[in-house]
């Protein structure tokens, strides 16, 4: 057993946590804080606007699209060494950044950055999973880690405002280089090396990897061409087509191959499965309604970006004040239970905007505040209930998987809503005079989209429902039977006692 895992209390694991939580601070904190720069880079880089798209789509989408990759590797050569090489590789390429003239090297800069944080990611949740052999503790754990993302989430608009004006975008990505030393000096000091029991050895299935690559990288693409070219285009639909035949080859190949990179029986498991369903409504409804949200607040509303940032608040303060909550809460109702109610208060929210939303903010901050806390509990239990239901040896792959997942449904999410606005609203939407005939427009494509992710949202829902419930039935006949041996060791004893004349009872 490694020395971390006899830890059984938070504090006496703080140089790893340490290390863990600046992992997830760099990871939600990246693209919040570099999006406020983005006129400035322009700017000053000379980039035109489909460059600064791919300035931080670049990075999105090579994260999501080497997770499970990276999840198989460490699960092989060692969660605790790849996330050591990627925070390594982080830290140079934030450094480059410092170099940089053009957006095209920008660009490149942040392929990099995305390699750095699946190298980083996946083994993160892995470790802190590891960490401790209590539930209880593996939970306050996540949520300590999951709570300090959060907060760089929350603070980077303002942080990278700040910076900006005191100094040049730049700055905004060499903070990572400090955030990389920091999680090298935990990571190193606080946790041991993998154990080699805890590793495996099968080789790595390199086709099936590149289908998975494929599959995640041509599914995050496709949104963004839905929205930037219209659901009238061929082209997005050759995308999402061809994300569609790849996901077909890559379940094809990991049925037929003797070493998958990802064993589909493992994801049929009702743990595993019911975690990746309630994670994938949860990205849904985040990414859909903040997508709506936004829109409606600055263009149907015409509240300037600042106001609209206040409007937002209701999802930020939710997700930061309830981290006290979760745990206490998953202690009442069971991890099973808590998972599911969360995943319902995301539906919930999700139905009061899509019902409600155009009798007034109040509705919508409603809606913001029941995905936010049905957000931050399913972010924790999901990501136990799928590493629960894993074998030690494959826990990166599976922290990768619900990563992926995450990412995946966020950009179906924002696909399902802007393709329906696309379709319904007529003109151009970023025009600052809206007819009255776009106003409802607007309203209409809000109230559908808002109804058709609920319907998407609720169905993964319910399937994460009944596979949780099934993994609850299988674990039941375990204690169940406990009772019946005793009754059967009491009766072949009774004729011991008996002829003994009672001895066995006095021994």
């Amino acid at each position: 057993m490694n020395n971390e895992q006899r830890s059984t209390t938070l504090r006496g694991s703080w140089l790893a946590l340490g290390g863990l939580s600046a992992i997830f601070l760099f990871e939600m904190l990246d693209n919040s804080i570099l999006n406020v720069a983005l006129p400035t880079i322009g700017r000053d880089l000379h980039a035109s606007t489909t460059a600064l798209q791919w300035v931080t789509g670049s990075y999105a989408v090579v994260f999501g699209g080497l997770m499970l990759l990276f999840g198989a590797m460490a699960d092989r050569y060692g969660r605790r060494r790849v996330m050591l090489i990627g925070l390594v590789l982080l830290g140079v390429a934030s450094l480059a950044t410092a170099f940089v003239t053009t957006a095209e090297q920008l660009i490149a800069v942040r392929v990099v950055m995305g390699i750095a944080a699946a190298m980083t990611t996946p083994g993160s949740m892995a470790l802190a999973y590891r960490l401790f052999d209590e539930e209880s503790l593996r939970v306050r754990a996540i949520t300590l880690i999951s709570t300090v993302g959060l907060v760089g989430l929350a603070i980077g608009p303002t942080v990278g405002g700040l910076v900006l004006a005191v100094a040049p975008w730049q700055v905004l990505l060499l903070i990572n280089v400090p955030i990389a030393l920091l999680a090298i000096v935990g990571i190193r000091t606080g946790i041991a090396a993998d154990e080699p029991g805890e590793l495996h050895r099968d080789p790595l299935d390199i086709p099936g990897a590149l289908l998975a690559t494929a599959t995640i990288v041509l599914a995050l693409v496709a949104p963004t061409m839905f929205i930037d070219q219209g659901a009238a285009s061929w082209a997005p639909w050759v995308v999402a087509g061809s994300a569609v035949l790849a996901a077909a080859l890559f379940m094809v190949r990991e049925r037929s191959a003797q070493h998958p990179l990802l064993d589909l029986g493992l994801i049929a498991r009702p743990l595993v499965s019911s975690g990746l369903a309630f994670k994938a409504a949860a990205g849904l409804a985040t990414a859909g309604l903040g997508y709506l949200v936004t829109l409606q607040l600055q263009l149907a509303w015409g509240w300037p970006p600042a106001l609209a940032a206040v409007g937002m608040l209701p999802q930020v303060v939710v997700l930061l004040s309830l981290g006290p909550f979760v745990n206490p809460f998953v202690e009442r109702v069971g991890i099973n239970r808590a998972a599911w109610m969360s995943a319902a208060a995301v539906v919930i929210g999700l139905a009061v905007y899509a019902l409600f939303n155009s009798f007034g903010y109040v509705f919508v901050a409603i809606a913001l505040a029941l995905v936010a806390a049905g957000l931050r509990v399913i972010g924790v239990v999901s990501a136990i209930a799928v590493l629960n239901g894993l074998p030690k040896n494959r826990t990166s792959i599976g922290s990768a998987l619900t990563d992926t997942t995450t990412e995946v449904a966020n950009g179906v999410g924002i696909a399902v809503a802007g393709t329906i606005l696309a379709a319904v609203f007529t003109g151009t939407i970023t025009a600052s005079d809206w007819t009255a005939q776009q106003g409802s427009q607007f309203q209409f494509a809000a109230t559908i989209g808002g109804l058709v992710l609920t319907g998407l949202a609720a169905v993964f829902v319910i399937f994460g429902f009944v596979r949780s419930r099934r993994a609850e039935t299988e674990t039941q006949p375990e204690t169940e039977t406990q009772p019946e041996t005793e009754p059967e060791t009491d009766t072949k004893t009774e004729p011991e006692t008996d002829d003994t004349t009672g001895a066995e009872v006095a021994g």
